[in-house]
């Protein structure tokens, strides 16, 4: 399975109904990402651009896509980012297929 970063910044609407009966983001979001066959591993309030930020798990882009439109016509969210993520692992068998690649830059 594959890790993304979503990171989504809450409406006006959004936070007052929060505030007014506050519930876990994990505990709201989890039957909707366990329902495309993924998990949360990880979720944090922030302050800035965005509100929450979480690292998901997902079985392919098609799911983290679904996700990721399912939020934004749910209403809750003004604005959402999803960063497709790699372990360290595989940055560095990127890195040496990188280097073998054969890529020549033009006029070099």
């Amino acid at each position: 399975m594959a890790y993304y970063m979503i990171q989504a910044a809450y409406t006006g609407e959004s936070w007052g109904a929060q505030i007014g009966s506050p519930q876990s983001p994990v505990d709201r979001l989890r039957s909707t990402v366990e329902g495309l066959g993924g998990s949360i591993e990880s979720a944090y309030y922030a302050f800035g651009e965005y509100d929450i930020i979480a690292i998901m798990q997902f079985p392919d882009n098609a799911s983290a896509g679904a996700f990721s439109v399912a939020a934004s016509a749910g209403g809750a969210v003004k604005a959402i980012k999803m960063t497709p993520l790699m372990t360290i692992d595989e940055g560095m068998d990127m890195m040496r297929k990188a280097s073998g690649a054969g890529y020549r830059a033009p006029g070099g």
